[in-house]
């Protein structure tokens, strides 16, 4: 049973505001799947945990980043890993979401950590100061941070080949293209979302040369804005269609539901298809059912697996901190198949995923020039 309930009462007291951003178990635990490249998949590999009993009394914590659950993204994703902990451990969880500017990151870590959480998650880089300060102040509690690493022994930092993934779903775009133009949307122009451009340019160019590849950021740091407005998305999008792009991906966490409105409405007003491509989670499942149509795939950045098996090491006693890297070689990252769409060229996505494992491709993490 989640402790949300509790924690809410106790940061109306706080006056905190809260808003959407080894044990000898016969039993068998795996990690949460999706469907990937045409199959059903399971990464990383896990292994028999603590039972049920054991795993009871052991409370964690996790801190959502703007948008909170119901992003249909990034946090939706960390909560399906820490939802299937609860299931498969009986784990008691707790969790918080960053309020719209962020600014009580450390806060909320601090509560959750002073509130006897075992092990606390902060799910984004931005975590990363706040969670530096209360790691230091907690040395007993583990903590755990997605997309950055933090110096400090009791922290384990959950990175992502987030090139590899848009690779993939670079060069889907370019195989599935018709007009031989596609489009990039970043949520906030840094360093991390420069990745997931680096690797989608890399992917369509690999495939087709002389695509054009059209680039938008919504929002420049500080400004972290451009990964929850919606509104700013569809109008990108929309100037995009209407420029010649057919298939157009974002990294933008939830300003990416203003891009499937866009590709829906484009479609239906020109009697003609364009493509969103979604990102994080399998958006095709987590969007509304009247724009699944109209996501091609979606680039599978699996938060859900990094919670999960941190959940799991944290119980078996095997917690490290430092960099825990998720990459294709784990199906950390990878592609959907769900819909169907790209059932066409799965092979030609397979054979480029190993030679990418092989090393015999590497893949960018920055954009030239």
């Amino acid at each position: 049973m989640k402790r949300t309930t509790r924690l809410l009462a106790l940061f109306a007291v706080l006056g905190l505001v809260l808003a959407a951003c080894g044990g000898d178990s016969t039993e068998t635990t795996t990690a949460p799947t999706e469907t990937t490249g045409g199959t059903e998949t399971t990464a990383p590999a896990t292994t028999a945990g603590p039972s049920t009993t054991e795993m009871m009394a052991h409370p964690i914590g996790l801190v959502f980043d703007i948008g909170g659950r119901g992003d249909q993204s990034f946090n939706d994703s960390a909560a399906a890993g820490l939802d299937k902990a609860e299931t498969d451990f009986g784990i008691l969880p707790s969790e918080a979401s960053a309020n719209a500017d962020g600014s009580d990151r450390e806060e909320l870590l601090n509560l959750l950590a002073g509130d006897g959480n075992e092990l606390v998650f902060g799910v984004g880089f931005l975590f990363a100061d706040p969670m530096l300060a209360v790691a230091t102040a907690n040395p007993d509690v583990n903590f755990a941070i997605v997309d950055s690493v933090v110096d400090a022994p009791n922290v384990a930092g959950l990175v992502f080949a987030e090139e590899q993934g848009s690779f993939l779903v670079g060069a889907a775009a370019a195989l599935k293209s018709t007009t031989g133009k596609i489009g990039f949307i970043g949520g906030v122009e840094i360093d991390l979302i420069k990745k997931f451009e680096a690797g989608f340019v890399a992917g369509a160019l690999a495939v087709n040369p002389d695509i054009e590849i059209e680039i938008q950021y919504v929002t420049q740091p500080p400004d972290f804005a451009g990964f929850n407005d919606p509104a700013s998305g569809k109008v990108i999008a929309q100037s995009m269609f209407e420029g010649g792009a057919d298939i157009v991906y974002h990294a933008a966490g939830g300003t990416g539901a203003g891009l499937f409105q866009a590709a829906k409405e484009y479609s239906e007003a020109n009697d003609t298809k364009v493509w969103a491509i979604g990102v994080d989670s399998d958006q095709y499942n987590t969007a509304g059912a009247d724009v699944q149509e109209y996501i091609l795939t979606s680039m599978l950045k699996r938060v859900d697996v990094a919670v999960y098996n941190t959940i799991q090491a944290h119980l078996e006693g095997t917690f490290t901190g430092g960099p825990n890297v998720f990459d294709l070689s784990v199906d950390g990252v990878g592609y959907s198949t769900t819909g169907g769409f790209v059932d066409d060229i799965v092979d030609q996505l397979e054979e480029l995923k190993a030679k990418i494992v092989s090393g015999e491709i590497v893949v960018p993490t920055t954009v030239e020039g």
